[in-house]
């Protein structure tokens, strides 16, 4: 990436910095060669993204509060690999679908390496989806507040709240000066320990009109008599970043400002930063928090100044960041999601057409070593009967006449002179079109005691449960039946 110096203040700093901290418009689109591009703004369908997901699966939930918020975050692989973080809005958010399409269309036209990108959205009925760049190493939140092995280092601090200053100055060139509940949680580290900023927290409000889901204490004062959000309220929200940084805590503006103005701004360092940091640099960061946290908010400086503020104070520029924030490098890819067969694709679909076709297609293969073997001698005129009743639950199977073949099965498993575990996947299915999932979901168990280690099996009591509402014990049938269908192409 060649360097420009354009912009006169930083050319010294273009020449002598690593290309990772170059000026917001020098990483647009990326920053990235044609090869690593991001992809256009797309539309997904619903059922790609619960593909993706494993059903929205709670064990691929990366959000806070898990299952609790009002809308959650799941970590996802989309079929051509690429991993993704979809976000899934309560149903009651955005009413107006046309102004949800907008919204996410306009952030989407958004490419920066300072940005968690968003590469599309599902709006499906209900439904509204955003789906983002997925960030495999954790929230600012995580590495500040909640650490393990090591506080967060004071280059780090300082690479953060310049990164996500050049973040805010390339949105607000693009016309995205908004930013709703600018916090710890927003901030997500990128496979190379890259510090990001969310993009969903750019979409304007949705029916809920909350711009701050935080603790009043840390709302700007404007917002609190307006309840609207400016460029100048999320400078204000920089400036707690700027706090939490500094501390390490999440502390209350007042308070923090109260502790400035004592003269005692060396109680609100952390105490992990104690010999790490020239008081002088301390000092100019205090500095730039309070002037973010001005009560008049005219008086705050503006997301470019904020850039150019924070370029002078970078330390260990050539040290990358995942060697500062401990992390190891190119290790935090996910676990591997579930990765579906065509049947269990149909299963988390619902989609029962899908599953006849393919329980058409395999026949009685699998019956094969399982069903009766029978002598000669059993060949008696019940047994033809028998047989017979399987012949015309097969043809009425074939021609979609599910009540029909309902009867014949039944016919033939009541016979009870052979047991075959396909004609019980069979009359599940059947009960399933029919609308009678419990009876379905009994069927597919009976085919388990006959086989017990039939995916079929396992396949259909997921799809039972799906359509029954019990999605935790559907999802673990599928994980089964993949595990059982993995097995079985292996040997």
């Amino acid at each position: 990436m060649g360097a420009r110096c354009s912009k006169f203040s930083f050319c010294w700093w273009h020449s002598h910095l690593k290309p990772s901290l170059l000026d917001s418009s020098d990483l647009e689109n990326g920053g990235k060669n044609e090869k690593n591009a991001l992809p256009s703004f797309a539309e997904f369908s619903l059922d790609e993204l619960k593909i993706a997901t494993n059903g929205f699966s709670p064990e691929n939930i990366v959000s806070e509060h898990g299952e609790k918020a009002p809308n959650v975050v799941y970590k996802g692989l989309l079929e051509n690999g690429r991993w993704v973080a979809v976000k899934r809005f309560n149903r009651s958010a955005w009413p107006d679908s046309r102004q949800f399409l907008d919204e996410a269309k306009a952030v989407g036209n958004l490419r920066s390496e300072r940005l968690a990108n968003l590469i599309g959205c599902c709006c499906e009925g209900e439904e509204k989806l955003l789906v983002a760049e997925f960030m495999p190493n954790e929230t600012l939140a995580k590495h500040l507040f909640h650490w393990e092995n090591q506080p967060m280092k004071w280059a780090m601090r300082l690479r953060v709240a310049f990164y996500l200053s050049q973040a805010l100055e390339y949105c607000s060139s693009k016309g995205r000066a908004l930013y709703h509940d600018l916090n710890a949680y927003r901030i997500l580290f990128d496979l190379d320990g890259n510090p990001r900023l969310s993009c969903f927290g750019l979409m304007k409000n949705s029916r809920d009109g909350k711009s701050y889901s935080t603790n009043l204490a840390f709302t700007p004062p404007e917002y609190l008599k307006t309840g609207r959000v400016t460029p100048e309220s999320v400078v204000y929200s920089f400036g707690t970043m700027l706090l939490d940084l500094l501390s390490g805590k999440h502390i209350p503006p007042s308070h923090a400002l109260d502790l400035i103005r004592g003269k005692n701004f060396l109680m609100l360092m952390d105490s992990c930063l104690e010999g790490h940091f020239s008081n002088d640099d301390g000092t100019e960061l205090v500095r730039l928090a309070t002037r973010c946290l001005q009560y008049e908010a005219r008086e705050r400086p503006n997301a470019k100044s904020l850039v150019t503020s924070l370029m002078s104070l970078q330390k260990e520029t050539e040290v990358p960041s995942h060697v500062l924030l401990g992390i190891p490098h190119g290790t935090a890819t996910p676990p591997q999601p579930l990765l579906l067969t065509p049947m269990g694709e149909a299963c988390l679909r619902k989609d029962l057409t899908a599953l006849h076709e393919i329980l058409e297609k395999t026949g009685y293969k699998d019956d094969e070593g399982i069903a009766n073997e029978l002598s000669f001698q059993m060949w008696t005129n019940q047994m033809q009967e028998t047989l017979n009743s399987k012949k015309h639950g097969d043809a009425a199977f074939r021609a979609k006449d599910f009540i029909t073949a309902i009867d014949c099965y039944t016919q033939f498993i009541d016979g009870g002179t052979m047991v075959s575990p396909t004609v019980f996947a069979r009359r599940c299915l059947c009960y399933l079109m029919s609308d009678m999932p419990q009876e379905a979901l009994g069927d597919a168990m009976q085919a388990q005691v006959v086989f017990a280690e039939w995916p079929t099996a396992f396949y259909l009591q997921a799809a039972g449960l799906f359509i029954l509402g019990i999605e935790n014990d559907a999802q673990e049938a599928l994980k089964e039946a993949t595990k059982l269908e993995a097995k079985r192409s292996k040997n």
